[in-house]
């Protein structure tokens, strides 16, 4: 079971060969996925204080303050092998799972975002795949009341045999009454609440640290969780009550390593030891082990700290909710994990050991060769059909078929709803949060720095452009086997570019997670480099939020920020299939003045509709504004020795549009970066004149390429 040179290790601090309750325990919390250990000493690079926040990385969740004694909970997690393996389910209990670490906090869950990546959609496989995680996700967010408000879809042929599954929630908590997971008193008694321990999930943390082969599907469906949104409900209440009685004295989710992880992180977090009693975990399966009590990851069970005093009221409260309930073990001053079944000792290990003892370490990393950017190929004679062509890939077209699937609107809080740039919700009178989450993998493969850098600018910009101002984020930091070094060195350079843009940028690392191993023995390829963000922003005043699309006959359309020629992984190039042709994008010097002003134009009350140019460049912004109306657009003035399909296709970074009946105001708030009036709201079709030609595309067409995906997905 264990590594040779780990068993070494434990043996040797133990002054004894572990048993197999032991190493179960051991190969689990000493995963890559648990103990991070080759990408913790890169992780020390994020800055991960500011003045917001409350808790940083390390507990199931962060806390940032927000204001008026409310604070924000968030989290990030993925389960991409599961999702890969069973769909439906996987994806299911990846919402259970980061909901449940928000509701261990003490906070209650208020938003998802779901980041997700897909191969193509033309194979079955894909389909299947598609469709049954989208399912996953909308059956267990909307069963439990909590809003999907924004996520992303993204494909390539990378993840045919990898799909990624990442997930964002977000929570409110009053402040006096957050709880964290770091155990407080010996003699404290440990209850476990919520859904029975089965056989489903046995080995979870460490399937998710190795790649997938090719029959994944009937070898590991083992080590899948099965999800029940029903009881989840019911353990968020009851948690949530106990929580507000001033019962819980710590909290932890079972999640990866199920039982082992939670107690032994909760107990070594506030350097005690712990007892467990795993004859009196309730299960739902007869004759299990020792071994399978401890490492299962049953879904829907949480695990409180109590004081003795008050067993009997958390009993009761979980009684009420008819959750399954009792009383396993309690905290001790001895520095052991001990665990006893059927009258004898199972367990018995010094519990920092466990819990901090896996060795640590940066892997060998190779660079690859300097790459050649090529010759730009040459421009198609109908760029019409072009912009046509990429406003129904599947990477830019509309993604109605999803959103129609997700309930964004439980709780009453959605203000933008999901199709935006960034969703916003109200929060505490006309206060506001801004959500934005997903990147750019194209990008990051070609440049792993500065397409990670990039993709927090992207998430920044989206805020930016409603009025939010980027407070925290957390990540999921997405990529092959790290012992290969050129993937290990596409890892460390991709938390180099995060950790230098938030930096830049004064947004804190709060939090997130580390996936390795994304790599697929059936197709012989690991996955693009995918570090996906989530990022919230302050929004002092939610009705200020400027739509997304075209709203007034006459307005001016102001393009914020420096358009080169950089199309290197552009969705343009991915068309022509020339995607390592060209420079990838540079995030500009002035990045933060840019991001700056653009909120101070957007809280002023002058900009009628905003756009952020991103995937497929400025006549994809451009044509995504006219959903009811159309412009025209001159772009002869700003270009500056671009080709035309430079101008209309390059995904350079930091650049907006705004519309707005007052263009000399908003001018006078951008000044000091690039920006240019390039027309004015109006007609039925969007017309752009370059280089000496006219573009025209009707409203009709522009819409019937963006529904590709739906049209696809209802056929």
């Amino acid at each position: 079971m264990l590594p040779d040179h780990d068993l070494k290790i434990i043996t040797e601090e133990m002054g004894r060969e572990p048993n197999l309750v032991e190493q179960g325990c051991f190969l689990n919390l000493w995963s890559e996925h648990c103990s991070y250990r080759s990408s913790a000493p890169l992780l020390k690079r994020f800055t991960t204080e500011g003045d917001k926040v409350i808790i940083g990385p390390g507990d199931d969740a962060a806390i940032v303050r927000f204001g008026d004694g409310l604070a924000l909970a968030i989290g990030m997690e993925s389960h991409n092998h599961p999702s890969y393996v069973d769909p439906f389910n996987g994806s299911s209990t990846g919402v259970g799972g980061i909901v449940r670490d928000i509701v261990s906090m003490g906070a209650r869950p208020i938003a998802l975002m779901d980041p997700l990546y897909f191969g193509p959609l033309n194979t079955p496989k894909n389909l299947y795949l598609f469709e049954h995680i989208v399912e996953g996700i909308s059956s267990y967010g909307n069963c439990i009341g909590v809003p999907v408000v924004r996520g992303e879809t993204f494909f390539d042929e990378s993840y045919s045999g990898n799909p990624l599954v990442n997930v964002v929630c977000v929570g409110l908590v009053e402040e006096d009454k957050l709880v964290t997971a770091t155990a407080q008193k010996a003699g404290n008694k440990i209850i476990l609440m919520g859904s029975t321990t089965g056989r489903d999930g046995l080995g979870g943390a460490s399937f998710a640290s190795r790649d997938l082969s090719e029959d994944s599907e009937a070898e590991d469906r083992p080590s899948i969780q099965v999800g029940d949104p029903f009881t989840e409900k019911l353990v968020i209440e009851a948690t949530l009550e106990a929580v507000n009685k001033g019962y819980v004295k710590s909290c932890r989710d079972l999640g990866a390593a199920g039982l082992a992880g939670a107690s032994s992180e909760m107990a070594s977090k506030g350097r005690l030891g712990i007892r467990l009693i795993a004859d009196n975990v309730p299960l739902r399966e007869e004759n299990m082990t020792a071994f399978e009590i401890m490492i299962a990851e049953s879904q829907e069970r949480m695990l409180v700290e109590v004081e003795p005093e008050n067993v009997d009221a958390v009993l009761a409260i979980a009684d009420k909710y008819d959750l399954k309930s009792a009383v396993i073990g309690e905290l001790t001053e001895r520095l052991f994990f001990t665990v006893e079944f059927e009258g004898e000792v199972a367990a018995d290990m010094p519990i920092l050991l466990l819990t901090e003892g896996a060795p640590t370490f940066e892997r060998p990393s190779t660079p690859p060769e300097k790459r050649d950017v090529g010759t730009s190929p040459e421009m198609p004679e109908d760029l019409k059909q072009i912009i046509l062509d990429i406003l129904s890939s599947h990477n830019v077209a509309s993604r109605d078929w999803i959103y129609r699937q997700y309930d964004h609107e439980v709780q009453v809080r959605t203000v933008v709803k999901p199709g935006a740039d960034a969703g916003i919700l109200r929060i505490s009178g006309e206060q506001g949060l801004g959500l934005s989450c997903g990147c750019n993998p194209r990008h990051t493969q070609l440049d792993p720095y500065e397409g990670s850098r990039g993709t927090l600018v992207e998430n920044a910009m989206n805020l930016a452009i409603k009025g939010s101002e980027g407070i925290a984020l957390v990540n999921c930091l997405n990529f092959g086997n790290p012992e290969r070094p050129d993937i290990y060195w596409q890892f460390k350079h991709g938390i180099l570019g995060l950790a230098d843009a938030a930096r830049d940028l004064s947004i804190p690392v709060v939090g997130g997670n580390v996936s390795l191993y994304n790599e697929s023995g059936e197709f012989n390829m690991a996955i693009l480099p995918t570090p996906s963000l989530g990022v919230i922003g302050y929004t002092p005043d939610v009705s200020m939020a400027p739509p997304s699309i075209f709203q007034n006959e006459g307005d001016s359309i102001i393009l914020v920020g420096a358009t080169k020629a950089e199309m290197g992984a552009s969705e343009y190039h991915v068309l022509l299939d020339c995607m390592d042709v060209g420079v990838s994008p540079i995030i500009p010097e002035n990045t933060t003045s840019i991001v700056s002003k653009l909120i101070s134009a957007t809280r002023s009350g002058l900009v009628n509709a905003s756009r952020d140019l991103s995937l497929g460049g400025l006549a994809i912004a451009l044509s995504k504004m006219c959903s009811g109306m159309g412009a025209n657009v001159d772009l002869t003035g700003i270009s500056d020795g671009l080709r035309a399909d430079e101008l209309l296709f390059s995904e350079s970074y930091a650049r907006a549009l705004l519309t707005t009946s007052e263009p000399e105001e908003v001018g006078e708030m951008l000044d000091g970066i690039p920006y240019a009036v390039i027309g004015k709201v109006g007609g039925e079709s969007l017309e752009i004149e370059l280089s000496g030609k006219t573009i025209s595309l009707g409203i009709q067409e522009i819409n019937d390429s963006l529904q590709s995906l739906t049209k696809m997905m209802m056929e």
